[in-house]
């Protein structure tokens, strides 16, 4: 079974910039569509961003188009989310998963913006 490991979150100011990471432990993440989500305090997990196997496809939620950059390294099992210019809307718990999502979900991440 699946076991999906999220990192790279942590506290940042408005305008500052992460990257996280996602690693698959036990399977490998092809050939699947993967996804980064999110769930920030009182709200529902929502749909971040979504790259196609092999890299052919990339998608966006739009309140983080143009700031935001999904990518993955099939290699190592590894899907990045590249956050720039954040805001503290973007305060959340961040978790990947594939696409349509599996029902067993990791730790997440935590990401602060402050203003």
């Amino acid at each position: 079974q699946v076991q999906l490991i999220e990192s790279g979150g942590g506290l940042v100011q408005t305008g500052g910039s992460l990257r996280l990471s996602c690693v698959a432990s036990g399977r490998t993440f092809g050939p699947y569509t993967m996804a980064w989500f999110r769930q920030a305090p009182g709200k529902e997990r929502e749909f971040v961003s979504a790259v196609s196997w092999t890299s052919i496809n990339t998608f966006y939620a739009d309140s983080v188009k143009g700031r935001f950059t999904i990518s993955r390294d099939d290699n190592k099992d590894t899907v990045y989310l590249q956050m720039n210019s954040l805001k503290p809307e973007d305060t959340a718990v961040y978790y990947c998963n594939k696409y349509p999502p599996l029902p067993t979900w990791g730790q997440g991440t935590q990401v602060t913006v402050s203003s």
